[in-house]
């Protein structure tokens, strides 16, 4: 069936029809001007308003919700012992076995279990799952990615007033852990509201430290024990040392008395290669460097006055702002002094004359970082005014290399664990720099813009692909650095040890030149020192000399004279298209 709707409507409503035609045009209407009105015209008063062409926006903020981890931990015992049986103990548990192997449902149980763990085990059996099905094949070397870094985490002061983070130390298991020490090193200018507190973060929670120190006196730096992960030592800004034991809490276990500690800031602490584990020993700009024992720090075991004329002065010492040991040297230490000055001591040494073995002066500033390389002991790097210089122990009178002047003051460096090759500074524009020196010398490899403040330390996870850098506002930020600057290169240590003997062979030429030359400079002033004496031994009178200085005067005159009056005349005579050759 269809459905139809009819609309009808009259032809009158539809209106008159329209009729269109060609026509010239026509004046209807002229209406001429009347000069009579324009006398009534009242001219409006010019008024400017703007007019915004544009949709009007409104700006909204919003604060999303922080997600908070927690940290929990299991710790699996062994169990299914009765709560009156020891497990520790081996007769309880015997005699617990003998009784339950007598018992009959002990036999049905495992007649019942025993297939079903023979199935198990013919499944593993057969296959093997650690096999590796392509070790016989060559590695293929993966292509060179650009050098980059990527920041992971940044773990900030959460106290109002922010410290400056001035050391930092990794956890010795896996580098889970990273302990922070905060302190004002600028003087007079730390306020009683400060806190004094340092702290202890998870490089996977940023959000809130993991745990508390609370030192008497603010850290200047810390470091944690490599035989005993739980336990840490810091130096603080009253000169006093500290030791912690994380399972004990947030307050120190020791602490040095104010008597026999150090009387300035102690800024650096160091673990030493023991059989109980619980040595340290720390320097200060004071001019000592203490030893000591964690178990007992009522006073520390050996001091030694980093005077340089070896006599133990202490009002003539040289402050000491960084150390540097090394467990394969165990009775060898360096000391980095804010004079610009490298001690080289021997700990064992039988007076306190010998135990500074010799010196090393290169630095216009403060030395804040010294590191051996730990792939080749005998080169070490320093850090100190505007350059990064790199030292053998045979050269005593300049570094083998160094970078070029930088525009930012250096504040820290040390060497990466897994490339011998490659180092890292920090500055005070808040740049970290990378140095690849097989790569280039001149500049570095990679430099990363950490922060807009300054970045006073830097610390290298034992992997070497995590970095973390201390800033002057309290922000510790985290990098993980590509895997081209941290894996090991094909016949890295091999060019490495030729470039570090070539640069030392140079060195030794150029310091035997220089001394050749002082020596040669020597005996010519001694033989000018000797003529003059000759000359005064003389009994010349003065009107004498006079004359003789008169004459000597007039006839280097008189022949200079000659000379150039030849010369005029050598000109005159000379035929067109002939030149002069004069040898020099």
């Amino acid at each position: 069936m269809e459905i139809v709707h009819v609309y009808t409507k009259l032809r009158s409503e539809f209106g008159r029809e329209c009729l269109f035609s060609d026509r010239p045009a026509e004046l209807l209407v002229d209406v001429p001007p009347d000069p009579s009105l324009a006398l009534q015209f009242i001219q409006k008063t010019h008024r400017d308003q703007a007019v915004q062409a544009c949709r009007d926006m409104s700006e909204h903020q919003v604060n999303t919700e922080r997600f908070e981890s927690d940290s929990c931990g299991i710790n699996h015992v062994e169990g299914g012992w009765p709560k009156d049986v020891n497990p520790q103990e081996m007769e309880q548990t015997i005699r617990f076995r003998k009784k339950v192997e007598k018992d009959e449902s002990y036999i049905n149980s495992i007649l019942q279990l025993g297939s079903a763990m023979e199935h198990c085990i013919r499944q593993n059996n057969a296959v093997d799952i650690y096999q590796e099905y392509f070790e016989d094949e060559e590695e293929v070397e993966e292509s060179q990615e650009p050098p980059s870094a990527k920041t992971i985490n940044v773990f900030r002061d959460p106290n109002e007033l922010k410290r400056t983070v001035t050391g930092l130390s990794w956890h010795p298991d896996g580098g889970r852990k990273l302990a922070a020490a905060y302190s004002c090193l600028e003087f007079q200018k730390t306020s009683r509201e400060t806190s004094l507190d340092s702290y202890i973060w998870d490089v996977e929670n940023p959000n809130r430290p993991e745990m508390t120190l609370k030192p008497a006196s603010p850290l200047v730096c810390l470091d944690y024990n490599p035989k005993d992960s739980h336990t840490l030592v810091g130096g603080c800004y009253n000169g006093q040392i500290a030791y912690w034991d994380t399972r004990r809490g947030s307050q120190p276990v020791e602490v040095s008395s104010v008597e026999h500690s150090h009387r300035d800031p102690v800024y650096k602490i160091i673990w030493l290669q023991s059989k109980t584990g619980t040595d340290a020993f720390s320097a200060s700009t004071d001019g000592q460097v203490l030893w000591w024992d964690v178990r007992r720090l009522s006073e520390p075991t050996e001091c030694l006055v980093l005077d340089p004329s070896r006599e133990g002065h202490l009002d003539r010492a040289l402050g000491g702002v960084s150390l540097e040991f090394e467990s394969t040297m165990p009775t060898k230490f360096m000391v980095g002094t804010e004079q610009g000055v490298v001690m080289s001591c021997n700990r064992k040494a039988k007076t306190p004359a010998e135990k500074i073995v010799c010196t090393y002066d290169g630095h216009h500033g403060p030395v804040y970082a010294l590191q051996r390389n730990p792939f080749f002991p005998k080169n070490f790097l320093t850090v100190g005014d505007w350059t990064a210089r790199i030292w053998s122990e045979d050269i005593k009178e300049s570094s083998i290399m160094w970078t070029r002047y930088q525009m930012s003051y250096l504040t820290d460096a040390c060497w990466s664990p897994v490339r011998p090759a490659v180092f890292f500074t920090v500055k005070m524009d808040g740049v970290l720099d990378i140095w690849d020196i097989l790569f280039k010398q001149n500049d570095p490899t990679l430099s990363l813009k950490v922060c807009d403040e300054a970045l006073y330390s830097l610390r290298l996870q034992d992997n070497g692909r995590l970095v973390a850098c201390g800033s002057q506002q309290g922000g510790a930020t985290l990098l993980e650095i590509c895997s081209g600057l941290s894996t090991l290169q094909k016949n890295e240590k091999s060019l490495l040890a030729a470039m570090f003997e070539r640069e030392t062979k140079r060195e030794k030429i150029l310091e035997a030149r220089q001394r050749e030359l002082r020596l040669k400079e020597r005996s010519r002033s001694e033989q000018s020192r000797e003529e003059d004496t000759g000359r005064d031994d003389g009994d010349d009178p003065p009107d004498q000399l006079i004359s003789r200085a008169e004459t000597d005067f007039y006839s280097v005159v008189e022949t200079e004279t000659r000379r150039r009056r030849d010369r005029e005349e050598q000109k005159k005579i000379k035929p067109a298209g002939q030149f002069d050759f004069v040898l020099l």
